[in-house]
């Protein structure tokens, strides 16, 4: 007889983890912001999450994308060849195994498999994207959704909706884009506190 075979069960969960974020709402005021992230909620999405974080990648980068009575989105850095980089790494899909519910943080997408680098601030109860792949992986602890709230969305949605940031520019052209968009909100640093 040979030896037992290894055990099938599956690895412990990844512990919950906190992120802080210092936002930078406009040129005056600078403000934290804690997310409490839940690996068993979306194991592939708050692993990268962590991964984007610990790297440095969203020091820097603008909330591009703010839609009144939606979500707040960031992850398009400043630097087109870092976003590159990271826009090329996609995950896999994790099954929704909480709501989008207000307060919940979670990973933008361009359709199955797609997940990348950019995450989004449900500033609603936007159940409806339950069943469209987008799983939550954090969500906003304490009042930090007053913070969120505040965050500057008086560009607009992108064209073709709006006259908002155009995503493509950002990709392409980075900071010197971002340049003509003084007023966007972004996060000053980020970094994994527990």
């Amino acid at each position: 007889a040979g030896p037992a075979p290894a055990s099938s069960s599956p690895a412990s969960p990844v512990a919950m983890f906190k992120v802080e974020f210092v936002l930078q709402l406009d040129e005056a005021t600078q403000v934290p912001l804690t997310l409490e992230c839940h690996p068993e909620w979306a194991p592939k999405g708050a692993a990268r999450f962590r991964e984007l974080v610990e790297s440095g990648y969203y020091n820097g980068c603008r909330f591009h994308r703010v839609v009144p009575n939606f979500m707040a989105q960031v992850g398009i850095c400043g630097d087109p060849v870092l976003y590159s980089q990271w826009a090329s790494k996609r995950i896999d899909d994790d099954a929704a195994k909480t709501s989008n519910a207000r307060g919940t943080v979670t990973f933008a997408t361009s359709g199955p498999n797609a997940r990348t680098c950019q995450v989004f601030f449900n500033l609603v109860d936007n159940s409806f994207l339950d069943d469209q792949g987008f799983s939550p992986f954090a969500r906003v602890l304490a009042d930090g959704m007053e913070v969120v709230d505040k965050i500057y969305g008086g560009y607009g949605e992108g064209a073709p909706k709006g006259r908002g940031p155009e995503q493509g520019r950002i990709k392409a052209e980075g900071d010197a884009y971002l340049a003509s968009l003084p007023k966007l909100s972004y996060i000053a640093s980020a970094k994994v506190v527990a």
